[in-house]
Formats: C-alpha cells, sequence, structure tokens
C-alpha cells in the first residue's frame, strides 16, 4: 500500500497553485465495456489515483482550499455500500478505508456529490472551476471519457462560472517524483527485468512471440504486477521495422533478431524496457556492428540525462551520433548526407522515432521536451535502427532518474553489452 501522505501531499501541491476562491473537481474512471455483459478490467484515471490512491469507479474528488468549512475544503466521494454487489463481486470500499488510504478526512457517498458541489460552486468561495481531463498532444481518441462528459455537465450547470484547467499544473507537478514514486518505479522495473531475463534463458528459435510473451506475464503476475503498462511488443525479424507492433503473432527463425518492448505496471506506476536480443542465442556479425552503433549512441546520449538539459536536446544529438553511425554501417555516404533533401534527412528513413519521454503513472507522462530535467524526474532513453530492407530492427532502452549528479540507470545490471547476451543466452 502506497503511504497516504503521499496523496496529502499532491493535494496540498495542487491547491496551492489554484487562484483564490476556486474549486478543482474530480471525477473517478468508468468501467470500460468489453463484450456482451463483460467489462474490461478497472484502471484509475491517473490524476484521480494521483491526488487520492482509490481504485475505484463511482467517485469524486473536490478541493475548495478557501471554503470557510475547513472540513470540507478537501471532500471524497465513494460509492454507498450495496450489499448485492458486495456478494456478487466482493467486498466494496467503505469510508474509513477511503479515509485511511487517501488521508482526505471528509468522506462522503457519491450520492451527495452533486449537492455538496452545489453548495461550494454558488457559495462565493467557488467562482473558478478547475476541471480535469487527459491532455497529451500526439493522443486521439473517438471514445469521449468520463471526464469529458463529466466538463461538459458542470458546465452546462454552472454557464455563468469561470473555469479553469488541472492538467497543466498536475502534467508539471507529475514530472518530478517523490521517493515514495521513485521506490514504486524501481519495483516495477526489478520485476520487467525479471521478465527480461526469464525470456534471455527460454527464447529459442521456432517458438512464437506469443509463448515469449506468455513468459513475460507469468513473471508480472507471479511478483503481483497489476499487468502490462502498455501493450507488449515481441517483434522478430521484420517486425521489429514496425515500432508499434504488437500482434505478437509471428514465428521466430533461426538468425533473426527479436526486439523487446516491455514494462509491467505496479501500483499503478509504469516501467518500460527495450532490448534485442538474437534469436538462437548469437549475433551475426552484421547485427552485432548495427547492435554496437545503437549502443554506442545511448552510452553518450545517457550522459546528458542531468539537470539542464532538455529531451529536445536529446533527441537533436541523437539523430547527428546516429547519421555518423549510420554512415559507418553503410546506410548512405558522407556525400549523400551534403546532398540530401534538408527536409528528409537520410537518417530519418532508420529511426523516426523521438528517443525520450517521461514516465510515471502513465508509460507516457508529460511530454514537455523543452523543460530542462530536474532531480526526481524519471525518463526513458531510447536509440535505435531499423533497416527493413535487411530486416534488422533495434531498439535499446533504459529508465533513468535524474539526479544532482550522474543519472541513476534503474535496469542497472540487466544485460546490455553483446557479450552479456550472447552469455545469459547460452546458459
Amino acid at each position: 500500500m502506497i503511504p497516504s501522505h503521499l496523496f496529502i501531499n499532491n493535494r496540498a501541491k495542487l491547491a496551492a497553485q489554484l487562484p483564490p476562491k476556486s474549486v478543482a473537481i474530480f471525477t473517478a474512471n468508468e468501467p470500460m465495456p468489453r463484450n456482451g455483459d463483460q467489462f474490461y478490467p478497472f484502471r484509475q484515471q491517473s490524476d484521480f489515483f494521483y491526488l487520492t490512491g482509490i481504485n475505484e469507479e463511482n467517485a469524486f474528488l473536490l478541493i475548495a482550499p478557501d471554503y470557510p468549512d475547513a472540513s470540507m475544503r478537501e471532500v471524497l466521494f465513494i460509492e454507498p455500500y450495496d450489499e448485492v454487489k458486495a456478494t456478487w463481486q466482493g467486498e466494496m470500499l467503505d469510508a474509513q478505508h477511503a479515509a485511511e488510504l487517501s488521508g482526505v478526512k471528509t468522506v462522503k457517498g457519491s450520492d451527495a456529490f452533486w449537492m455538496t458541489l452545489n453548495d461550494i460552486a454558488l457559495s462565493g468561495y467557488g467562482d473558478t472551476l478547475f476541471l480535469n481531463s487527459y491532455e497529451y498532444p500526439k493522443y486521439e481518441c473517438a471514445v469521449e471519457t468520463i471526464q469529458q462528459r463529466f466538463v461538459k455537465k458542470v458546465q452546462a450547470m454552472y454557464p455563468m462560472h469561470q473555469y479553469g484547467r488541472t492538467a497543466p499544473i498536475l502534467n508539471a507537478m507529475r514530472m518530478v517524483k517523490s521517493n515514495e514514486e521513485i521506490a514504486i518505479t524501481r519495483q516495477a522495473c526489478d520485476i520487467t527485468a525479471k521478465a527480461f531475463r526469464r525470456c534471455l534463458a527460454t527464447v529459442r528459435p521456432d517458438q512464437y512471440e506469443y509463448e515469449v510473451q506468455a513468459e513475460i506475464e507469468y513473471i508480472f503476475k507471479q511478483n503481483n504486477a497489476t499487468g502490462h503498462a502498455y501493450a507488449p511488443i515481441i517483434a522478430g525479424g521484420r517486425n521489429a521495422c514496425c515500432l508499434h507492433y504488437s500482434k505478437n503473432q509471428s514465428q521466430l527463425h533461426d538468425g533473426d533478431l527479436l526486439l523487446f518492448d516491455i514494462g509491467c505496471e505496479y501500483l499503478n506506476y509504469s516501467s518500460d524496457l527495450s532490448r534485442t536480443i538474437p534469436v538462437n542465442g548469437k549475433f551475426s556479425p552484421r547485427q552485432k556492428d548495427c547492435y554496437n552503433a545503437v549502443l554506442r549512441v545511448m552510452k553518450e546520449i545517457t550522459k546528458l540525462y542531468k539537470p539542464g538539459h532538455c529531451i529536445n536536446e536529446i533527441n537533436e544529438t541523437t539523430h547527428q551520433l546516429m547519421e555518423q553511425e549510420m554512415i559507418k554501417l553503410g546506410l548512405f555516404s558522407e556525400e549523400d548526407v551534403k546532398r540530401q533533401n534538408p527536409e528528409k534527412p537520410l537518417e530519418r528513413k532508420y529511426l523516426m522515432h523521438g528517443m525520450s519521454h517521461h514516465i510515471g503513472l502513465d508509460v507516457h507522462d508529460s511530454v514537455d521536451k523543452f523543460k530542462p530535467f530536474a532531480p526526481g524526474m524519471i525518463l526513458t532513453c531510447e536509440p535505435g535502427i531499423y533497416i527493413r530492407e535487411e530486416g534488422i530492427g533495434i531498439r535499446i532502452e533504459n529508465d533513468l532518474l535524474v539526479t544532482d549528479g550522474e543519472p541513476v540507470n534503474l535496469f542497472a545490471g540487466l544485460p546490455i553489452e553483446v557479450d552479456e547476451i550472447e552469455a545469459a543466452m547460452q546458459r
């Protein structure tokens, strides 16, 4: 269980950034329909969990720092006890346990939410309503979330109020992890590392990608992870050249490479690991050259994960370094680079993704690529190369904790050198 003081501190930091006479309002996620009468496993909305530690549906949170009644400045609403639901689905969260998990002293039934909101919003101490919705510039989804519907409902109820967004505040807060969050992320990385080590011992030619995935999921479940932080990528041969390949149904062939992009979720926090190994346990000379090219670049850009640098700098440096490595690999020449279209650099054919992102409650946490790194941030470092015509796709990824000094690799000790990988697979 996560200590409640993490959530208490998070709410206090948010409240301190709200303007006078403001109320921040949050709703929990809802069950997502799967098919027939089935639902997908419930996963809490990350901001709601960040502020409460509550993993239940039909819940709300109000934060009203200026409200005269101190007992109502933080109110958590949970689903009222339902004996039938408890009989069929298991014991329900009660007010005492919710208070212990969240640190919120005032806990009410969710059936009291709208009346309570009305009292606070129309009291003269709730002139600005801050609403929450997921904001990520690269994300598009045709399905309207409960948060988006909630925003519309509140705005329709209070059309004359002023409104603000909690996402910019919380995104900035979530970039820097507390000691508790760092410890949880370390555990998530440790579990993911165990899964990869198992694969080093079990991968062999003629297996199917889904068999490898099964080994990973076994270790995740055995170590109490809640599942994958994202759809796992288990990509053999040419499949590795598809950046978000997730079918994981192809057979592995002798002589091919196998690219892993995997990460477990533990206590709602993510890990993110990429490794590339030879299916038969031995890199070919060409595969080794390509792998070491990526690894050399990774070692160089890892040095930049220090305060003052930023993701944009990581990206630009990586593309410059990889361009030189690609020339050495014979993918194009220096003369070709001089003649290239500046709008379509030749190296982008073989490396087309960014090299870093924040991780936390979401595998892709905030995405401010210009914000300077600060101690407590956890980011990925993931250069790669993808040569479709040769069936070679390589990505190597670590999760790095920014400190006042050198970055800390949360996957330290995991095989990454060619000889380390080959030795582990031979054992």
